[in-house]
């Protein structure tokens, strides 16, 4: 055997016996020699002597384990680039269907329940090819958006006629419901000169036509609120509100116990002054209509989050009926006997409350139980 200097070495008995066991046929084989590694090796016989050529195999292996790990890099760049490019093509492909995804969303915000909705949004025109799948959805969606525009259209102009028409209703009726009340108490002057069934007739007439001018009253002031006629915004002492409320409520209902909760200092909220009080006279009046006597009415005032301000008014009463509770704000909702007496009321206290704290940008909630009805109001509070 001869080193890289071509230097004959000689051979141990290991290695000896491993070249022995080469087959003489002339054909080349693979074979581990002891302390040496792999060789390729012929044996040949000549003339009774056997004669093995062996080359060594390190270097085909180096060889062969460098040109894998190339591979193997090259394979693994291979997948990255594959990865970031199916990424690429996969996002560039979904983009259409994100757009028509925002567009929905963008509706979905949109609040269709109320007042008047322009329902502009639609699906952009590259996003509605036909040709695509994504662009069969977005044309579908635009079509499903223009017939709920068209619907949105036609509720919206039929709630304008009816509010015109209550409106207009209304405004008719306020003279000569102060006619018939005028006579009436112009009657009543003349009882002792009537028979008495015709003096009761014309107290119940004075007291219906009452009954009918506040019903009138606030049957436009919801108008006014719903054609969305802005409201005064100005500092309001909320306190002095309250106290003056609630001076007037111990005053007209004795059978009740008026109790103040408010901090020492003035609180101040942005808003309407008159509308305010409207607030705090229909949340006092519907715990004076709706509970029985000697119950305790609490208004109170209270800081909330920052810039906020809290308005409660809450009684010790039976409390509302669950299943009428998500309907209190509702227009004519009115208590079952359990909670209310005889009131002459007209159904529209609550909603009104309702519509002139939406009017300012605030929030009016109920939780009622027995024994503890609390109705809260937040308002946006003056800046100091």
């Amino acid at each position: 055997m001869l080193d890289r200097d071509i230097c004959p070495q000689a051979l141990d008995s290991d290695t000896l016996a491993v070249l022995a066991d080469v087959p003489a046929n002339g054909l080349p084989v693979t074979m581990s020699l002891p302390g040496r590694g792999d060789y390729q090796l012929i044996s040949s016989s000549s003339q009774g002597s056997t004669t093995v050529t062996g080359l060594p195999l390190s270097n085909v292996d180096s060889t062969l384990d460098s040109i894998n790990i190339a591979l193997l890099a090259i394979a693994a760049t291979g997948l990255v680039v594959a990865a970031a490019a199916g990424a690429v093509i996969i996002r560039a492909a979904l983009r259409p269907l994100d757009r028509v995804a925002a567009t929905a969303t963008r509706v979905g915000d949109l609040p269709l329940d109320r007042g008047e909705v322009a329902l502009s949004v639609r699906v952009p025109d590259e996003d509605t090819d036909p040709r695509t799948e994504v662009g069969k959805v977005g044309a579908a969606l635009n079509r499903m958006l223009g017939h709920v525009a068209s619907a949105l259209n036609v509720r919206q102009e039929s709630e304008t006629r009816v509010r015109q028409f209550v409106a207009d209703a209304s405004h008719e009726l306020r003279t000569p419901l102060a006619s018939i009340r005028g006579y009436a108490e112009l009657a009543g002057r003349y009882s002792d000169e009537v028979p008495p069934d015709v003096s009761h007739a014309m107290r119940r007439i004075q007291s219906e036509s009452i009954r009918m001018t506040s019903l009138v009253e606030e049957l436009l002031l919801l108008a006014r609120l719903d054609a969305g006629r802005p409201l005064a915004s100005e500092p309001v002492d909320l306190s002095r509100l309250v106290v003056d409320a609630v001076s007037d409520a111990r005053v007209t209902s004795r059978d009740h116990r008026w109790q103040l909760e408010i901090p020492g200092e003035p609180v101040t909220v942005l808003g309407d002054g008159q509308a305010l009080h409207q607030v705090l006279l229909n949340l006092l009046g519907n715990a004076r209509a709706h509970t029985p006597p000697g119950t305790t009415v609490v208004t109170g005032i209270v800081e909330g989050d920052p810039g906020e301000v809290v308005l409660t008014v809450s009684d010790d009463g039976p409390g509302i009926p669950v299943a009428l509770q998500p309907e209190v704000f509702e227009r004519f909702a009115r208590g079952d006997g359990s909670r209310s007496r005889a009131s002459g009321g007209t159904g529209l206290g609550l909603s009104i409350v309702a519509a002139i704290v939406s009017a300012h940008g605030g929030e009016v909630a109920l939780d009622s139980r027995s024994g503890r009805t609390v109705f809260t109001v937040r308002l946006t509070a003056a800046a100091q």
